[in-house]
């Protein structure tokens, strides 16, 4: 099986603008605090953030950090980035200077769109960062800082996306180090469809009525599927949690939105298993797990707690 796609493609057109095409504008795409985010509402800000980052001087294949949590802007950063036919780069908004500076200088970034919490690590290395000329700020910004909201809210809803190839690059996905420095895993306009329309759809089976929520976060390759793409593909719909991973607050965000999918790790699973009793989990209907392997207890004990097998997928940073 494979997925065929034109020589000119850009995936932005796929997972955003093809659910206006669809008749999916009205429909709630992100679930996030009290908010409820329209397919609609994400096209017009991915496309004002495109938009306001070509009007900062960033160009085709220029390399954007997205040091962010999970949350609407994170969306917008992406796939606006990628529209223009810049390389979106999701990273941990969780780490220190030191570890934004190497990221930074070895991605060769030209900008960041960085939450307001990390802003203090970034301020330590504003002077050792020669290839980045622009820092764009959720929150409140300061020093070389720009207002993430004020340029989007100057920048054009309109957005006609970069005829980038199905073989130009998309997004990187930096490594956990484990074995040395980070390496930045570079994946490119074909990848996310050809996960979506190979594994999502046939063996996962998610449609437009099911509700993602996933404990992993987009800033980790399995989280940016489960929570981003997966259900953009197919006019599902998402929950994200900005939060460090707690156990007994993941299954409180599970039982307040009732999520169909659900996606986390070993070590979490084990830890839920201690308090899941309290919990209504009935939404449930898919449990994948992932990023550690499955010890086979874990996956009896689970099946006997729930009712539910737990989907042990493999895959990494650098196969997405």
């Amino acid at each position: 099986m494979k997925v065929d796609l034109p020589d000119v493609y850009n995936a932005a057109t796929t997972f955003v603008d093809e659910n206006i095409a669809q008749g999916r504008g009205g429909k709630t795409a992100i679930y996030y605090d009290d908010q409820k985010i329209t397919y609609q509402e994400v096209f017009e800000k991915v496309n004002r953030t495109g938009n306001a980052l070509r009007d900062l001087g960033i160009e085709i294949e220029n390399r954007v950090l997205l040091i962010l949590p999970d949350s609407p802007e994170f969306a917008y950063s992406f796939f606006g980035a990628i529209k223009i036919g810049a390389v979106g780069v999701p990273t941990n908004p969780w780490m220190f200077a030191k570890d934004y500076g190497y990221l930074i200088n070895d991605s060769r970034a030209r900008a960041i769109v960085v939450h307001e919490s990390v802003l203090p690590e970034i301020e330590k290395i504003w002077n050792n960062t020669p290839f980045l000329k622009r820092v764009i700020v959720v929150g409140a910004a300061r020093g070389k800082g720009l207002s993430y909201a004020e340029v989007i809210a100057n920048a054009s809803e309109k957005l006609d996306a970069e005829k980038t190839t199905k073989d130009d690059v998309c997004f990187w996905g930096y490594t956990s180090g484990s074995t040395g420095s980070p390496k930045g895993a570079v994946h490119l306009q074909h990848d996310m469809i050809t996960i979506t329309d190979l594994f999502v759809k046939p063996v996962l089976g998610m449609s437009g009525h099911d509700l993602c929520f996933s404990a992993s976060k987009m800033f980790f390759s399995y989280g940016l599927g489960n929570s981003l793409y997966f259900p953009f593909r197919f006019g599902a719909s998402t929950v994200l949690w900005p939060e460090k991973p707690d156990p007994e607050k993941i299954l409180q965000v599970v039982e307040k939105y009732r999520p169909t999918f659900f996606f986390s790790v070993p070590t979490l699973y084990a830890r839920f298993l201690r308090v899941q009793k309290k919990y209504d989990l009935h939404s449930l209907r898919i449990c994948l797990s992932s990023g550690e392997p499955l010890p086979p207890a874990l996956f009896h004990q689970w099946k006997d707690s729930t009712g539910l097998e737990l989907l042990d997928v493999v895959g990494s940073t650098e196969a997405a």
